[in-house]
C-alpha cells in the first residue's frame, strides 16, 4: 500500500484507556519526529454514538462511526488501529488485513492460539502484497528496556543465567470491585495471565533474544463471585447501580470471575538460562510494578517500571574493589529514543512509549520495512500463555510451548 502523499490516515476501535494511550501518541508523533510519512487522526470507533462523538472531540479525531466494519472498508482509511477488548481482535484485524490496511493491534494478540495463528497467517499473506502489521508491546519502546536490549546483544552481560519478572497490581484486591470485561474469559481471554503477565514474556524474551520453551505454572482465583458493574471500562467501574448501591434490602447482583487473579510460572528458555514470571493483579500496594532482572556471566541489569528512565547495571569485568551495581540514568540523546526530547537529565514518562511506538510503526510502513513486534511474534508469546494455562490446569505439569514456527522475536 503506498503512503498517499505521505500521509497515514488512521482509524482506530475502541476509545478507552489503550485508546486513549494511543490517541495521544498519534497526536504527538509527528510533532516529535520527523518522519516519511505523516499521521492524520481521520476515524475513531465505538459503539455508543454519543460516548464516541465526545471521545473523537476529546482526543482529537476528525470523525467517528459506530460500525468497525464501515471503517474497515472505507478507502480513506490507511491504518487500523485496534484497541479493543480480546474477544474481537481477531475478527477487525483480519478483516482490516483483508482490505488492504496495515494494522496495529493491542496485546495480547488474541484470545485463543487458534485465533492467533490465524491472525499471523494473514498477516504474512498481506505483507506480500506490501501490508505491514505490528502488535502494540509498547514496553518494548521504552528507552531503557531498548538499552537493555542492546547490553545484552553487545555481549556485555556474558552467557544469560537467571532470567527475573515480576508484574504487579492491586486493582481489584477490594471484593466488591464490579465484574468488569477484564474478569471475563471470554471477553479477555485470560487475567493477570494475559493482561499483564504477556508484557513480561515479550519483554524478557526481547531483551534476552531468546525463547520461553517450556513452563510449569500455578494460577489462582481468589475472589470468585463479585457485583455486577453499572459501568464496564475496564480500570474503573462501579456496581450495580449508578452509583454503586442497590435498592433497600435487595442483594446485589453478582456473576462468577472466570479469569485467573495471579498467575506464577518457572521457565527454560533456548539459550539454557532460566527463568521465573510473576503476573499478579492482588498485590496489594503495587499498583503498575513492573521489574526484570537479567543475570549473566559478566554481569547484571535490572530495569523497574517505578523508575522508567534508569537501569541499574553491574560489570563483573572491572576489578574487584570498583564493583557494584551503578545507576545508568537513560535521558542522553544517544539513547534509543531520546534525541527527539529535551536535554540530559530531563525525564520522560508512560506516554512516550506509545509515542515511539507509533514512530516505529509509520517509518516501517512508509520505508517498506518489516515492524516488530510482528504478529507471529505475538503469537508466540501466545503460545507461551497457552502453555501456561496448560500447565496450571494439570497440577503444575511440566509443558512445553507448542512451536510457531517463526524467527526469535526481532
Amino acid at each position: 500500500m503506498s503512503t498517499t502523499g505521505k500521509q497515514l490516515r488512521v482509524g482506530m476501535v475502541g476509545y478507552a484507556f489503550m485508546g486513549a494511550a494511543h490517541s495521544q501518541a498519534w497526536r504527538t508523533v509527528n510533532r516529535v519526529y520527523d518522519l516519511p510519512a505523516r499521521a492524520r487522526m481521520s476515524l475513531i470507533c465505538g459503539r455508543d454514538s454519543g460516548k464516541v462523538a465526545e471521545a473523537a472531540d476529546r482526543l482529537g479525531w476528525e470523525a467517528y462511526t459506530t460500525d468497525w466494519r464501515d471503517l474497515v472498508s472505507r478507502d480513506d482509511i490507511d491504518v487500523v488501529d485496534v484497541c479493543t477488548p480480546g474477544d474481537s481482535h481477531a475478527e477487525i484485524a483480519l478483516a482490516a488485513l483483508a482490505a488492504g490496511k496495515h494494522v496495529l493491534c493491542e496485546k495480547p494478540l488474541a484470545n485463543t492460539v487458534q485465533e492467533a495463528r490465524e491472525m499471523a497467517a494473514a498477516a504474512a499473506t498481506a505483507q506480500a502484497a506490501g501490508v505491514r502489521s505490528m502488535c502494540g508491546f509498547n514496553y518494548r519502546r521504552v528507552p531503557a528496556v531498548t538499552m537493555m536490549r542492546q547490553l545484552v546483544a553487545d555481549g556485555r552481560l556474558g552467557v544469560i543465567r537467571h532470567v527475573r519478572a515480576v508484574y504487579l497490581q492491586d486493582w481489584i484486591v477490594d471484593p466488591q470491585f464490579p465484574l468488569v470485561w477484564r474478569l471475563q474469559k471470554d471477553r479477555a481471554g485470560s487475567g493477570a495471565l494475559g493482561d499483564i503477565g504477556a508484557h513480561i514474556i515479550d519483554l524478557t524474551q526481547y531483551v534476552t533474544g531468546q525463547r520461553i520453551t517450556g513452563v510449569s505454572a500455578v494460577t489462582e482465583t481468589f475472589v470468585k463471585e463479585r457485583p455486577l458493574p453499572a459501568e464496564s471500562s475496564g480500570l474503573a467501574a462501579t456496581a450495580n447501580g449508578a452509583d454503586g448501591q442497590v435498592a433497600d434490602g435487595a442483594a446485589p447482583a453478582t456473576g462468577p470471575v472466570t479469569v485467573d487473579d495471579a498467575a506464577l510460572f518457572v521457565a527454560r528458555l533456548d539459550g539454557g538460562a532460566l527463568a521465573t514470571y510473576e503476573a499478579s493483579r492482588f498485590a496489594t500496594g503495587r499498583k503498575n510494578a513492573l521489574r526484570v532482572e537479567i543475570n549473566g556471566s559478566l554481569g547484571s541489569v535490572v530495569f523497574d517500571l517505578e523508575r522508567l528512565n534508569e537501569l541499574e547495571f553491574y560489570d563483573a569485568t572491572r576489578p574487584t574493589a570498583e564493583q557494584g551495581f551503578s545507576r545508568i540514568l537513560v535521558t542522553e540523546g544517544e539513547h534509543p529514543y531520546m534525541s527527539a526530547w529535551w536535554p540530559p537529565g530531563h525525564i520522560i514518562g508512560y506516554e512516550h512509549s506509545f509515542t515511539h511506538q507509533m514512530r516505529d510503526f509509520i517509518e516501517a510502513i512508509a520505508t517498506g520495512a518489516d515492524p516488530a513486534p510482528s504478529f507471529a511474534d505475538a503469537l508466540q508469546v501466545q503460545l507461551v500463555l497457552d502453555a501456561v494455562a496448560r500447565s496450571a490446569e494439570t497440577s503444575s505439569s511440566w509443558t512445553e510451548v507448542e512451536p510457531a514456527l517463526t524467527a526469535v522475536p526481532a
